[in-house]
């Protein structure tokens, strides 16, 4: 039998003809998901453009909002095994060991400072972390080495971790410069809020269903659409587009941008990035600016087929630093595009 090519390891031609597929399967996943929350689409809709694109996605809301459950579910849906899934809720008195495993005794006799990190964060894919700026200082740091450069260190020395999907909650933002870095790396945050003002009945009649589900330890919702392996292999498929440049007819090189980002949305992408910065104080790093080319594209490609349009840059609404600033965008991005919706 033959050995099963990883996604990491697939050429473009090897993910062409599939491509069409894995994008259907992922989007039947997003869609068939939302039937088990209520007005919680536009979370799942950001988890999968997150989970794609391998960019962290931050919820942010008040206890009680589906926070946790939206992760929940959507790991269940991908059928992702308890083995490759990390979940932890952070506090101030939270230390390493509980999050990259302990200090081998064994190891530490023989002079080796080594970590058992097995069902520790150093091993999942997909990872999610609740109350994450109650992070301290010692976990901060672990944290962002984590995210930024994808390994862990034993020992002063650098292992590669296979973590590719993750999410945080958070109830509020703090304002402490300490983490300023940690939130720079989520470029996405987004609100969960609470519906029962507007879908009361709703959430009576969904959060029965879902108690029950629990108590026959039933889970519907994994229906099996797609896998981690779908995202897996939609983000290399979209790297190697990335990657890719071409000669027009005319000779001139084209590369993703030219090809996949009209100039007229472009330059409406610029311009509102401008304005949220010159008139909101909307802090936009330039690793963020290339960072979020990738999650429009990835979106365009997930929603549509390829092309960036108007609508995608709808994701400029979730670049809000504080909660004062996610709820400001959500008016005004839309209001900048010209969206009567809202």
């Amino acid at each position: 039998m033959a050995k099963k090519t990883a996604p990491e390891d697939l050429s473009l031609a090897d993910l062409q003809d599939e491509a069409e597929d894995i994008r259907k399967r992922i989007t039947r996943l997003r869609t068939s998901l939302g039937r088990f929350f209520v007005n919680k689409q536009e979370i799942i809709d950001l988890m999968c453009v997150a989970a794609v694109a391998q960019e962290p996605l931050l919820l942010v809301g008040p206890p009680g909002t589906a926070k946790s459950d939206l992760v929940l579910k959507f790991k269940d849906a991908l059928g992702v095994p308890e083995e490759d899934y990390f979940e932890y809720m952070l506090t101030r008195f939270t230390e390493p060991s509980e999050i990259i495993g302990a200090i081998d005794i064994k190891e530490l006799r023989d002079g080796r400072y080594i970590r058992r990190k097995e069902g520790k964060l150093p091993t999942a894919t997909l990872v999610f972390l609740d109350e994450i700026f109650k992070s301290n200082s010692a976990i901060l740091n672990i944290l962002l080495t984590i995210i930024n450069e994808k390994k862990f260190y034993q020992e002063g020395k650098p292992e590669p971790v296979p973590l590719r999907v993750m999410f945080a909650a958070t109830n509020e933002i703090p304002e402490q410069g300490e983490l300023a870095a940690l939130k720079d790396r989520f470029v996405l945050k987004v609100m969960s809020r609470p519906v029962q003002d507007d879908h009361f009945q709703e959430l009576i009649d969904s959060g029965l269903r879902g108690e029950a589900y629990k108590g026959l330890n039933q889970k519907p919702w994994a229906e099996g659409h797609a896998t981690l392996d779908d995202f897996l292999k939609a983000n290399r498929y979209l790297t190697h587009l990335f990657a890719r440049t071409q000669t027009d007819v005319n000779g001139d090189e084209q590369n993703d941008r030219t090809r996949f980002f009209p100039a007229d949305v472009f330059r409406e992408y610029q311009r509102v990035v401008k304005t949220l910065i010159r008139e909101d104080k909307i802090f936009i790093s330039d690793r963020k600016l290339v960072k979020l080319y990738k999650l429009l594209r990835v979106r365009a490609w997930l929603f549509s087929g390829g092309t960036v349009n108007r609508d995608d840059l709808r994701l400029l609404a979730y670049l809000g630093e504080t909660i004062s600033e996610i709820e400001r965008l959500r008016e005004k991005v839309p209001q900048l595009l010209g969206d009567e919706r809202g």
